[in-house]
């Protein structure tokens, strides 16, 4: 199957129907049909179910979808770092990261890169570490920052400087937000919103114990604005990191640490076989030397 082919299925599957992918693309209906029936054909499997109104994705076109999503994405970015213009540091930057104050240093060190390299452009895709580690492995961004624990044996990496405290995001007015910290027995019965990301290691579960498989988890996450909507309409508590969401002055939310204190740690991480852009690989030597002089006034975190 072509690129152009790929293109005009997402095109189909964002517009639910073939006229409206066809007016976007600007070709006619009847030769858009004969394509997404030529691709059909060519999978052996049946990728979309036709209704009266509009178009939706079978299962297998669900896993074309996100395919061709990740093709696409790896050929614009393959196309860009080629034809970026020659003399003097130039191309784009694509870097996946969660939420975290930690990725104030990552910020930093672009800001530095972009005042000496003014035609240097970042891509920040947000996701959580599942996501930005299938992205990282596949070759679709250049760097990721990785929440620990993690699995990093696949990436190289260096700790960023900064520790992020975990907590509970709350209403102002939930019985809880008379506490100074939240302790494990505080949550055993209250309805949780937790991440995505502390589902798949025991991080949290650690820290509540024995009752960890007992708690009333009423939804999941993976970014914490969302969650945080949740919590503004009573839905729950998030358990996440501080510093960010804006708990400051009268807004209607309000954060308590955990005690005991719960802390985590973040990776700059990058393929052990990565082949760097000019740009990219400027940008890791800008990186590792902010990183260097947050450290020189603390402890310098362990490299992988």
């Amino acid at each position: 199957m072509e690129l152009r082919e790929l293109k005009y299925f997402l095109a189909v599957a964002e517009a639910e129907s073939i006229s409206g992918a066809a007016k976007s693309l600007y070709i006619t209906q009847p030769s858009l049909s004969r394509q997404m029936q030529s691709l059909e054909r060519q999978t052996g499997k049946q990728l979309f179910i036709r209704g009266s109104k509009k178009i939706t994705l079978t299962e297998a076109g669900q896993l074309l979808k996100k395919r061709a999503e990740e093709l696409i994405a790896l050929y614009d970015k393959t196309v860009g770092e080629i034809t970026s213009p020659t003399g003097g540091i130039s191309g784009e930057i694509h870097i996946g990261c969660g939420e975290s104050r930690a990725l104030g240093i990552v910020a930093k060190a672009a800001k530095s890169l972009v005042e000496t390299a003014p035609r240097i452009r970042f891509h920040f895709f947000s996701a959580d570490t599942a996501d930005v580690s299938e992205r990282l492995e596949k070759g679709l961004i250049d760097f990721g920052v990785l929440v620990l624990p993690a699995d990093v044996s696949k990436f190289s990496s260096i700790e960023l400087p900064d520790r992020d405290v975990w907590g509970v995001l709350m209403r102002r007015d939930s019985p809880l937000a008379s506490k100074r910290e939240i302790t494990p027995q505080d949550l055993y019965d209250a309805p949780l919103i937790r991440s995505r990301h502390t589902l798949s290691n025991s991080l949290i579960d650690d820290w509540f114990g024995k009752d960890a498989p007992a708690l009333n988890i009423v939804a999941t996450y993976n970014l914490l604005y969302n969650a945080s909507l949740l919590v503004r309409q009573g839905v729950g508590y998030a358990i996440g990191l501080d510093k960010i969401i804006n708990t400051s002055g009268d807004d209607e939310l309000t954060f308590r640490p955990l005690r005991p204190k719960l802390e985590t740690s973040l990776v700059f991480a990058w393929k052990k076989s990565q082949v760097f852009s000019a740009a990219a690989q400027k940008f890791l030597l800008v990186l590792k030397s902010t990183v260097a002089e947050a450290n020189a006034e603390g402890q310098t975190p362990p490299q992988f």
